[in-house]
């Protein structure tokens, strides 16, 4: 049968073959009368291709599920897809340009472009899917779902009309991030914030009313430089262009500067608008003059202050960020003819220009800020203008800067849900992983704002409301539905709101949408008692707030239940620099490439094409080239796998170094080659004919180190320490059974006792068997393509490892404790002895005698009893126990039995002792340097410092005594 083992580990060679084995079988499908297991897949965008988060996340969600499986649950995990309304929408906008029929989205209309959408869902929207069935995903792919999909589209409109029911849905006008290429609102989540050179800009903003104050500036040291009678306040800003929009300046309440003046009202320059100066704490007094703007309609923090006052809300830009009102723009109805009109006719609905000067209206956002500056800097109002640092938000599909823009969208009323969400968590019905991530949810929650829901997109769950030509709003399942609720006639014109709901509102379903709520015989088909709530939640910590708590707020709401009981947090994967991988980098290392393999012109091309900044791909090609000049070998899906693995820390960034997935390759390589030992070692051999109990010693201890290794796994499973998971699989599979226990199994194996002999050949196939099924989770394919080999060795049924029983400590019981700690006892000879050789540079094949001194009886009755085992795995020639001063000889020590290595014949002994002399000066030296070092030290130089000069002291002082003793052996 080895002859059907491949002669070395080529995961190219059957890891596809594998899987579309199990995928066919039905074997990720739930089964049994266990007790359930679920995970939900947090749903990938179906423009999405597979990252590194996705591998690592995937990875560890996977090996969850298999143990699980493995074990007897009813396991599920559940697969799907999220249609992500923006990023779709550009990608087939894109594609459309790119075909260069002249079809663009508006063209096509809603209808046509929808179905251009579902067209390329269709061709290409599976894509992450295939790349992760490729990673090993054992996910029930036959119960998928994409978040558009009938059910769950159902589910969406329930649960819209279910909370505008109860109050807890309402449309009104709030402060959104607003993309102006996209003209949708978009989520925190979609923002990216850099740090941008920029300008801020001080202007004089004069005191109405003919008002003055005493204005003084004082130095560091508190003189008085400078006072005068001021008519101005000076507002520093870094966006000049909305001071358009200012309902009032503002200073701190306790700022002695300014405590004249309070009540008092500036004329807001350009516009002539008289605007109120009021007090609050937010204010800043030491950043700048102490004096802010503020701009309620186009800023976070303004938008809080102009609440707190009750201030009007001024809307300056058209949903394309131009100033209101240029030629065309019937955007914001009538336009009011003085500041005052403006006022009365209701600012707080945005309707009005609100006094802007006709020169500016129509511009471009930074059209506007030159003109505003040009007009300030000629009325002498532009004081200063310095460069200056600050935060940009980008919205991350547009590039664009993301405006603050004022609305009218849906809401989630919070207030209620989110405090039933805390308490939630707070009384651990549902349980972070690290638990110190409570600590962001908890901080969240406390801040918690009305959610906006809507999105002016057209890809997407369309809101089901309904306006008549008053703008009536009807809610309802479908329009028949809304029109009875109202009691409306048939014949009254209704429109649909032509907004969507973002994504995050059908995935904040996903608990019970993909489990077929709210159809009561889709809930009982899919299973929703026994997978509600689901076992845990793998995700990162990013969208802890945008997910996670939205899920547990809305399933609660919704179905009484929590949606799982564990929520396991994960870091992010950052290259091996600890640099965040991005595009814009050139960093970015593809999941596939890692498994299948890519050239180094293929990598530089994927790395360069599509870059935002088009200047950096020679930087970005150079430093490819760099790094991977042969390109990246194929390692296959599993060293990637126990790499994620290893890394997975709890709840910190990992730094991926694709050296560690190399090392993996070659521990897959390390049990490949273990295992054609196991098969030619056990060729025609009968496992039911051998010894039913272990007759040597390194049996009994390789199976209470199996046993050992079986207690870790289950415990490390359970806390999700898959770092310490894969160490402790690691140093079992590699240390103790591939080194040591084939090469102790030797012994038996080439001697003269039978029973001894077939014992060892069963144990060999027993521990490999067992240690296979001990990796699948992490390493499926080869553990898969491997046990097909051994299991029948053993007379095991069964198709696949997939379903075979995870191993138990107790399936390898046994009082093995002293022949565990005799093992251990051989094992620090044979490396005692080993060290030697290699120290003498003796070659592995030639034999050496070992005479031995001191020791307890233990040692004695261990060296007869393990002689030919030590003769043999120490290439020995005898072993002899000595009184007295030794010849000359290397030394080792176990315990406290002495080892020498006569050196006569195997070394020259002038040359050895020249060499033991020079180092002896050599370390003499260093010794000396660290005394003098440490005689120097002042009590201001650091008590780490010193201490690890002490320990490099002691370090040299061991080394210098143990040469000198050696060296006196060599008289």
């Amino acid at each position: 049968m080895t002859d059907q083992l491949a002669p070395s580990y080529d995961p190219g060679s059957f890891e596809s073959r594998l899987y579309a084995e199990w995928e066919a079988s039905g074997v990720f499908a739930p089964r049994g009368d266990g007790p359930a297991y679920t995970i939900l897949l947090p749903p990938p965008n179906v423009t999405g291709t597979l990252h590194m988060g996705h591998a690592f996340q995937h990875t560890l969600q996977d090996a969850l599920v298999r143990y699980h499986r493995m074990r007897g649950y009813r396991t599920l995990w559940q697969m799907g897809t999220d249609h992500a309304g923006i990023a779709t929408e550009m990608v087939v906008s894109r594609n459309l340009a790119i075909a260069g029929t002249g079809e663009t989205r508006d063209s096509l209309g809603r209808e046509g472009f929808i179905a251009k959408v579902w067209e390329w869902k269709q061709q290409s929207g599976d894509t992450i899917e295939r790349q992760m069935r490729r990673l090993g995903a054992s996910g029930d792919w036959s119960r998928k779902v994409f978040t558009m999909d009938e059910g769950p589209s159902k589910a969406v409109v329930e649960a819209f009309v279910r909370l505008h029911e109860q109050g807890l849905i309402y449309r009104g006008k709030r402060l959104v991030n607003w993309d102006p290429v996209l003209q949708t609102a978009v989520s925190d989540l979609e923002v990216v914030s850099e740090e941008e050179d920029g300008f801020l800009w001080s202007i004089r903003y004069p005191l109405a009313d003919g008002r003055t104050y005493e204005h003084v500036e004082r130095d560091a040291a508190g003189n008085e430089v400078l006072r005068e009678t001021r008519d101005y306040l000076v507002v520093a800003t870094t966006r000049p262009e909305t001071m358009l929009g200012d309902t009032a300046v503002m200073v701190h309440p306790d700022d002695p500067r300014y405590a004249a003046l309070h009540g008092a009202f500036v004329e807001l320059p350009l516009s002539g608008r008289r605007i109120p100066l009021i007090t609050d704490a937010y204010v800043d007094r030491d950043f700048g003059t102490g004096v802010v703007k503020v701009t309620p309609a186009h800023d976070f923090n303004d938008y809080a202050v102009g609440q707190r006052h009750g201030l009007p809300m001024i809307n300056i830009f058209t949903p394309d960020a131009k100033i209101i009102g240029g030629e065309g723009d019937k955007t914001y109805g009538a336009v009011a003819q003085t500041a005052t009109e403006a006022l009365e006719a209701g600012v707080m609905d945005g309707t009005w220009l609100h006094g802007i000067p006709e020169r500016y209206r129509g511009l471009d956002r930074y059209e506007a800020r030159k003109a505003v500056l040009a007009d300030l800097e000629a009325l002498g109002l532009l004081a200063e203008t310095k460069p200056h640092r600050l935060q940009v938000p980008r919205g991350d599909r547009s590039g664009q800067v993301i405006e603050p823009y004022l609305t009218d969208q849906w809401f989630v009323r919070m207030d209620r849900m989110g405090r039933r969400g805390m308490e939630l968590v707070e009384s651990g019905q549902v349980k972070f992983v690290p638990p110190n991530w409570i600590n962001t949810y908890r901080h969240w929650m406390e801040n918690i704002q009305d959610w906006t829901i809507s999105r002016q997109l057209w890809w997407g769950h369309r809101i089901p409301a309904w306006y008549d030509d008053q703008g009536n709003v009807y809610v309802g399942r479908d329009e028949a539905d809304a029109r009875a609720r109202a009691g409306l006639s048939c014949d009254l014109p209704l429109r649909q709101d032509s907004d969507v709901l973002e994504t995050w509102f059908s995935s904040s379903l996903w608990p019970i949408s993909t489990m077929g709520w709210p159809d009561e015989a889709a809930m009982r088909e899919r299973g929703f008692d026994a997978f509600v709530p689901s076992s845990v939640l793998v995700t990162g910590f990013d969208i802890i707030f945008f997910w996670v708590a939205r899920m547990v707020m809305m399933t609660d709401a919704l179905a009484g239940k929590i949606p799982f009981h564990d929520v396991y947090i994960t870091g992010l994967v950052r290259d091996k620099d600890g640099q965040k991988m991005s595009k814009s980098k050139g960093n970015i290392l593809d999941p596939l490439d890692i498994i299948d393999g890519i050239s180094a012109d293929a990598l530089v091309t994927k790395r360069t094409t599509g870059l935002m900044k088009p200047k950096d791909a020679p930087k970005i090609e150079k430093a490819t080239r760099k790094e991977f000049p042969d390109g990246i070998a194929a390692h296959g899906a599993d060293p990637l796998r126990f790499t994620m693995a290893a890394l997975a820390g709890p709840g910190r960034d990992i730094k991926f170094d694709l050296g560690r997935a190399e090392g993996y390759k070659n521990f897959c390589n390390k049990l490949w080659n273990a295992t054609r030992f196991v098969l030619m070692n056990t060729q025609g051999f009968d496992a039911a004919t051998a010894p039913a109990s272990p007759a040597t010693d390194a049996e009994k201890w390789i199976l209470a180190r199996l046993a050992a290794t079986a207690a870790e796994a289950a415990e490390h499973f359970a806390s999700y320490r898959f770092d310490l998971l894969a160490q402790a699989l690691y140093e079992f599979a590699w240390n103790e059974f591939c080194d040591w226990f084939v090469e102790l199994a030797k012994p038996a194996l080439n001697g003269d006792d039978a029973v001894a002999a077939a014992s060892t050949r069963r144990t060999l196939l027993a521990v490999l068997e067992a240690l296979l099924r001990l990796l699948h989770p992490l390493v499926p394919f080869v553990t898969e393509e491997l046990w097909r080999h051994v299991a029948p060795r053993l007379g095991i049924e069964g198709a696949t490892i997939s379903l075979q029983r995870y191993p138990e400590p107790g399936d390898f019981a046994g009082d093995h404790a002293r022949a565990e700690a005799d093992v251990e006892w051989l094992k620090a000879m044979v490396t005692a002895l080993r060290r030697i050789r290699s120290e003498l540079g003796v070659s592995p094949n030639r034999q050496v005698a070992l005479l031995v001194q001191d020791g307890g009886a233990d040692d004695h009755a261990r060296l007869q009893r393990f002689a030919a085992q030590l003769r043999f795995l120490a290439r020995l020639e005898r072993i002899d126990a000595i009184e007295g001063e030794p010849p000359p000889a290397a030394a080792g020590l176990v315990g406290e039995l002495r080892l020498f290595v006569p050196l006569e014949g195997l070394v020259d002994l002038e040359a050895e002792r020249a060499r033991l002399d020079r180092e002896i000066a050599r370390v003499a030296g260093e010794k000396e340097k660290s005394q003098a070092k440490l005689a120097k030290f002042s009590e201001k130089v650091p008590a780490a410092v010193v201490e690890q000069e002490r320990q490099r002291l002691a370090d040299w002082t061991a080394q210098h005594e143990a040469l000198t003793v050696q060296r006196a052996r060599l008289g």
